[in-house]
């Protein structure tokens, strides 16, 4: 059996994960990887429940600190429930955000301590880490206006101010520095097709 890959997206809102997740699904099944699509929070029904705890705005604030406990009790749950056996399938995974985005968007967004979160993450994921990240970064104002022209009620982050979203791009791209290896930038404001191509080129490295 061929090992499993854990391969996760990451970005503001707006950036096209999702469909680049379908293409990266599609380009490898037509080459006999058999990939599975996930999402955090989320992916499995106990921590979809959590999703909605975190994302449905509401007349409560979450503070920070209790908004990264959820979104590692989210990340447990699919960790043990979804990720962890379908690498042991041989499966790999595509999965829509990870730990680098609670670095991101609670850490760079929020303010929340490196040390928690990086405690956090060891405690709920130990030595599991994406092999790839695609990181699909674009400028806020274009993100944004993707993000809110889709149709539906915007979400607790899509409603966070320009300056937030500002945060968060800067901490992605800074995290992107600390690991070139691991996280690929990828210019998604690109035409389709050409985000695409990128992606592709890094997929490929992992089946040489």
């Amino acid at each position: 059996m061929s090992a499993g890959r854990f391969i996760t997206l990451e970005g503001i809102e707006g950036a096209g994960k999702s469909t680049v997740a379908r293409f990266a699904r599609d380009w490898l099944g037509a080459r006999g990887v058999r990939a599975v699509l996930t999402r955090e929070p989320g992916g499995t029904p106990l921590a979809e429940r959590v999703r909605a705890i975190v994302l449905e705005p509401g007349e409560e604030s979450i503070a920070p600190e209790a908004e990264t406990l959820l979104m590692f009790a989210a990340r447990s749950i699919h960790v043990q429930e979804l990720v962890r056996p379908a690498l042991a399938r041989g499966e790999w995974v595509i999965c829509d955000r990870f730990t680098d985005a609670t670095r991101a968007y609670q850490g760079g967004g929020r303010g929340v301590s490196a040390d928690l979160i990086e405690q956090l993450a060891a405690a709920v994921h130990r030595d599991l880490w994406p092999a790839r990240t695609l990181l699909l970064d674009l400028p806020v104002q274009e993100g944004l206006q993707r993000a809110r022209g889709r149709p539906g009620t915007l979400d607790r982050f899509e409603r966070e101010r320009d300056a937030f979203f500002e945060r968060v791009r800067q901490a992605y791209l800074t995290l992107a520095e600390r690991e070139p290896r691991r996280i690929h930038v990828i210019d998604a404001s690109r035409p389709l097709d050409a985000v695409q191509h990128d992606v592709a080129a890094v997929l490929e490295t992992l089946l040489l």
